[in-house]
């Protein structure tokens, strides 16, 4: 099982095969706009608009299930994304990242690449990269800033054949 083999909704709540990504590298954080960490959307846009499109995309899911920063419908977090950090990379459906209601793409992270805390997400901005054949090959800290993943975007990025 890979990356590819899942199914999301989007924020209007289509269904989107995560195969219609396959061959790019992914970088699958989970998002709030309500908080510490909230201004990394713009260092997020940044990545994307330098590698995003052809081999790059941030998949962006919000998650309400750490006090309450992320209380707002999909309409309105999308809105909020886009008119204060212009954010242009695909932003899903609200999620839950952990417990019986997590959304079976997290559950696939989350073992596929334990954090400090095991198999949990400790917070939003939670961030996983994923190479281009779907395998999961980091996670990174909420409080790790998007700018530091750079490098390594940009080494998966080269080994795309």
């Amino acid at each position: 099982m890979n990356i590819y083999d899942f199914k999301v909704k989007d924020n209007v709540s289509n269904e989107v095969s995560l195969n219609i990504y396959k061959g790019k590298v992914l970088l699958i954080v989970n998002t709030a706009s309500k908080w510490g960490f909230t201004p990394q959307f713009e260092g997020l846009q940044t990545l994307y608009e330098k590698y995003g499109n052809d081999k790059f995309k941030i998949l962006a899911f919000p998650c309400n299930q750490f006090a309450n920063q992320e209380s707002g419908n999909d309409i309105e977090i999308k809105s909020f994304c886009t008119l204060n950090y212009g954010v242009t990379f695909p932003v899903f459906k609200k999620i839950e990242v952990n417990g019986e209601n997590a959304e079976p793409l997290f559950e696939f992270l989350k073992n596929s690449c334990p954090g400090f805390f095991g198999k949990t997400i400790k917070w939003n901005f939670t961030k996983f990269l994923v190479d281009s054949e779907g395998r999961v090959v980091d996670r990174f800290a909420p409080s790790t800033k998007p700018e530091k993943l750079e490098k390594k975007i940009k080494e998966l990025i080269k080994e795309i054949k």
